[in-house]
């Protein structure tokens, strides 16, 4: 295995890790169903770092890991394949628009945390209603994970552009 790849596999394991404990550190309880916490910076992170296949299994496995662990084990499998697509997705477009022009990395961050945000919330939505089976009801969910998403993608973007003036964090 090469040193790159290596690194890359450490970094991936320690964003998992860092998913895991933001989600379950700070969690302040959503009168609307379920609670905030700052998982969704750590899986944008992951995202932008990492790149959409080791970002996505970092944000999968860390997210689904704290889901285990809080108590939540009926939505690990959901988590997992939600955060998965999230990461993935938010890696892709920044991606796509950074390949054109190197400058929009902010614009790049916003439309792939954006895109990244609508899937958690209508994944969820799918996930509780089809699979849980708790039907229409599940719709419930929807505006605290709204709130989830927006405090998730501000935290993620101001975090990662302080860390990457300080040169501390490196893409791979």
């Amino acid at each position: 295995m090469t040193d790159s790849k290596i690194r890359k596999l450490v970094l991936s394991a320690l964003m998992a890790a860092l998913c895991t404990v933001m989600t379950m550190v700070i969690q302040v309880p959503s009168p609307m169903q379920g609670y905030v916490n700052l998982g969704d910076c750590a899986v944008l992170i992951s995202a932008w770092m990492l790149g959409p296949l080791y970002g996505g299994a970092a944000a999968g496995i860390g997210s689904a890991l704290a889901d285990l662990l809080s108590g939540y084990a009926h939505y690990v499998p959901g988590t997992f394949a939600i955060k998965f697509l999230m990461a993935a997705a938010a890696a892709l477009i920044l991606r796509a628009m950074t390949k054109k022009a190197p400058s929009a990395m902010l614009a790049g961050q916003v439309a792939g945390g954006v895109a990244a945000e609508v899937i958690m919330v209508l994944g969820y939505f799918a996930y509780a209603s089809l699979w849980l089976g708790k039907g229409l009801a599940a719709a419930a969910s929807i505006p605290g994970n709204i709130v989830q998403g927006v405090f998730g993608l501000v935290a993620a973007t101001v975090v990662y552009t302080v860390l990457s003036r300080s040169r501390a964090v490196v893409k791979v």
